[in-house]
């Protein structure tokens, strides 16, 4: 197992040029999957297939977004919680491309139908429940929301990010059901459970985390 890094020490993905290369990174899926549905190159359903890949980003955004906080703990690099932030946002961009993708390819735009939908099948409900309730955590990213709620309430507003990972796995596992496949649905909840089972004990029973100011984190 790696040792990990002494207390302070400068590590390379805390260059200066770590944050653009990590919005770059970022996109590089989005934008496989626009160069795949406009080349023809995602198989022979594109629609499909770009509305389950986006869910799945969505997903392992989540994953990253929640790594942040034990991996800087473990490597005591609180500064790297600068990156936490980007990868929230992008995980609401992938979570709203999964969406706008059900919408248009699925539904054809008719809200309609779309509410209908909604209302008649379970794992679409928990999905649009899930991303209802990440839109104030996205909007409420900037520093002028941070300061407006202050600290102890933007941290309790975050916290819906549990209920958010839950639904989404909850979403996962009934798409799936229909197909009786659970593999990929058993990993993202295994890692869900052990990232959020993390800040669990660290916030009832393990050490202190030491925090940055919620205003500072960019």
């Amino acid at each position: 197992m790696a040792t990990p890094a002494p207390r302070g020490r400068r590590v390379p993905w805390l260059h200066p040029a770590a944050k653009p290369v990590l919005f770059v990174a970022a996109l590089l899926p989005f934008a496989w999957l626009l160069y795949g549905a406009i080349a023809n190159q995602i198989g022979p359903n594109p629609q499909e297939y770009i509305i389950r890949a986006t869910g799945d980003w969505t997903l392992r955004f989540l994953c990253l977004t929640l790594a942040v906080t034990p991996v800087r703990t473990v490597l005591h690099q609180p500064a790297l919680a600068r990156f936490r932030r980007m990868l929230g946002l992008f995980t609401y961009f992938y979570v709203c491309v999964h969406l706008m993708s059900y919408a248009w390819f699925d539904q054809g735009l008719e809200f309609d139908a779309i509410a209908k939908d909604i209302a008649k099948r379970p794992f679409i409900l928990v999905g649009f429940a899930a991303f209802l309730l990440l839109t104030p955590l996205a909007a409420t990213s900037v520093n002028r929301a941070i300061r407006a709620l202050g600290a102890a309430r933007w941290q309790a507003l975050h916290r819906l990010v549990y209920v958010i990972a839950g639904l989404g796995i909850l979403h996962f596992f009934w798409m799936r059901a229909g197909k009786n496949n659970f593999a990929e649905v058993f990993v993202y909840a295994g890692i869900l459970a052990v990232l959020l089972g993390w800040r669990v004990w660290h916030r009832f029973g393990g050490p202190r985390v030491v925090r940055e100011p919620a205003a500072r984190r960019a």
